[in-house]
């Protein structure tokens, strides 16, 4: 398996540091995600601009972390499904809802659950999702607008999904107890 480093904001390569700095600001610590990230500026450097695009979209907390979760799942990303459950707590995020996409089954709330189905059906079919599911999730009571922010938000895990897959990202202590595997996947270690 190929070792990546896991930096911090004072060894990382310098155009990294700014953003880790940032980044641990924000947070108070850096996340494994994002000191891994920082073996490319760009990467970082994308992934923070998207994070921070996304959290400025018109889709409230609650709904950016179901695409977020939903992505998760789809791409089935153990770092980022642990992290986000444990963000979804701390926001105050009705657990059954982070379950639901968590087990793989339908959130009781029937406006979220049209977002999970929606955001699903982006993931899934790569934006090839048709027009009788965006008028679906329009008649849900979303907008066009919002259709485009789940792209964004699909994209921005897209990143952080696939940098975990590839560099096995650990997870951070605060994830603890948020640990997860998608239902019935058990993946071969390559």
């Amino acid at each position: 398996m190929t070792s990546f480093t896991v930096y911090t904001a004072d060894n990382a390569p310098e155009a990294s540091r700014g953003t880790l700095s940032a980044v641990k600001q924000a947070f108070g610590f850096v996340p494994n995600l994002q000191a891994n990230m920082a073996e490319s500026p760009e990467l970082l450097g994308a992934y923070s601009t998207l994070w921070d695009l996304f959290s400025k979209t018109t889709l409230t907390p609650t709904e950016q972390q179901v695409v977020y979760l939903t992505a998760n799942y789809e791409n089935e990303c153990h770092y980022c499904m642990a992290g986000h459950t444990m963000l979804s707590k701390m926001q105050k995020i009705d657990d059954a809802v982070v379950q639901a996409i968590r087990n793989g089954t339908a959130i009781p709330d029937a406006k979220l659950e049209a977002l999970h189905v929606f955001a699903t059906k982006v993931v899934r079919e790569r934006g090839f999702v048709g027009d009788a599911a965006v008028e679906a999730f329009l008649a849900a009571g979303f907008t066009k607008r919002n259709v485009l922010e789940v792209v964004l938000g699909a994209g921005t895990k897209l990143l952080s999904n696939y940098t975990n897959h590839i560099v096995h990202t650990e997870l951070d202590p605060f994830m603890k107890g948020a640990e997860w595997t998608k239902p019935g996947a058990q993946r071969a270690a390559a």
